[in-house]
């Protein structure tokens, strides 16, 4: 099968490594203003990779010419932060064939609708079928352009959905040589609100605000930087992220039984589940606060979680505090800048149930 990943950070690295140690043949793309992996790969001719997966694996092509990486492809990666998803889908609509599968990986709150819109596709197009999952299938470190350490190949917990929800079973069948663990979500509101990220980093940043700054993140984020207290702000989180999902009729997994799902942790509770966890040993935290933790995961993650739950009747007092306390220490309006919302999808004028069939 011919794979096509974009984006050459960290994850799109792992993906790539892991889609070439599984017999795929990999083009991998990157923005001209992102050369630095790129032309390592195309130095070295593949990627080196160390810790849970090992060794060397070719790359056909790494450029930055996305027609190339695109041609003959049967499966196309968008793997980056939130802000990448748009652009990568602009950058893809002229050259996208029908038959083709795009995956955004991770979906960082609806990416797969954000994919949609920036490739003007409509949402029920099912000849150019596009899916997300609900978190980066990997822990994994870019230690220099074109070499990366995976310390966690995730071993369950890792949900994907496809818009339409009726072709996810399609999509997980073509990918599950190499994402075995992988599941099917009920929809994209299920693998974005199983999306983690928001209700952990911006929670043990924020109570961790003058260590980052005074040390520049010279500690173990998860375990230094979570104790008792920061475990009860972590969990109120999730408590909300959870009555949106049930409003929604979706189950969500509390945060920490998804980490021992996904093989991090040990141990299911908010704070020594972290500050114990073997998955998380030696993860140091962000060298200051102009970070993913806050710019990614409060301005698409937390804000997209409580717009959400404003528009199904479900209140999120703790997601605001956190909101508005990150944007005052970054001096910028996160909630008002609505990144990403269900207003920006274009699903902020339906109800429950005209979101259940919506999206199924």
């Amino acid at each position: 099968m011919n794979v096509a990943v974009l984006g050459s950070g960290n994850g799109g690295c792992a993906v790539a490594f892991d889609c070439a140690a599984h017999g795929h043949q990999v083009s991998l793309f990157d923005f001209e203003q992102f050369p630095a992996s790129i032309q390592a790969v195309q130095n070295n001719g593949g990627i080196h990779c160390q810790g849970v997966l090992e060794g060397f694996q070719p790359v056909g092509y790494a450029g930055h010419e996305i027609e190339k990486a695109l041609n003959g492809s049967d499966i196309i990666y968008a793997v980056g932060p939130a802000y990448s998803t748009r652009p990568f889908a602009e950058a893809c609509k002229p050259f996208l064939k029908r038959g083709q599968i795009v995956i955004v990986n991770p979906s960082s709150c609806g990416g797969s609708i954000e994919f949609k819109n920036g490739a003007g596709l409509d949402l029920g197009d099912e000849n150019i079928v596009v899916a997300e999952t609900s978190t980066l299938p990997y822990a994994v470190r870019l230690l220099e352009p074109g070499k990366i350490r995976i310390f966690n190949k995730l071993k369950g917990g890792l949900f994907m959905a496809a818009v339409p929800a009726k072709k996810t079973d399609f999509v997980l069948e073509q990918v599950r040589d190499v994402y075995p663990a992988m599941s099917a979500a009920r929809n994209i509101l299920q693998t974005s609100l199983q999306n983690g990220n928001p209700v952990i980093h911006p929670a043990i940043t924020l109570m961790n605000v003058a260590l980052i700054e005074r040390t520049q993140g010279d500690f173990d984020f998860y375990h230094q930087g979570v104790t008792p207290a920061v475990g009860r702000l972590v969990e109120a989180v999730d408590r909300e992220r959870i009555a949106i999902g049930k409003k929604l009729g979706i189950e969500i997994i509390p945060d920490p039984e998804l980490g021992v799902l996904q093989g991090y942790m040990t141990e299911a509770t908010y704070d020594r589940g972290f500050n114990t966890a073997p998955g998380f040993a030696g993860v140091k935290a962000q060298g200051n606060l102009d970070y993913r933790y806050f710019n990614e995961d409060v301005g698409y993650g937390l804000v997209f979680f409580q717009k959400l739950g404003e528009q199904i009747g479900v209140k999120t007092p703790v997601m605001s505090a956190v909101i508005t306390l990150a944007s005052l220490l970054m001096n910028r309006d996160y909630l008002g800048e609505a990144r990403r919302t269900m207003e920006t999808l274009g699903l902020s004028k339906h109800t429950v149930k005209e979101l259940e069939k919506a999206l199924a």
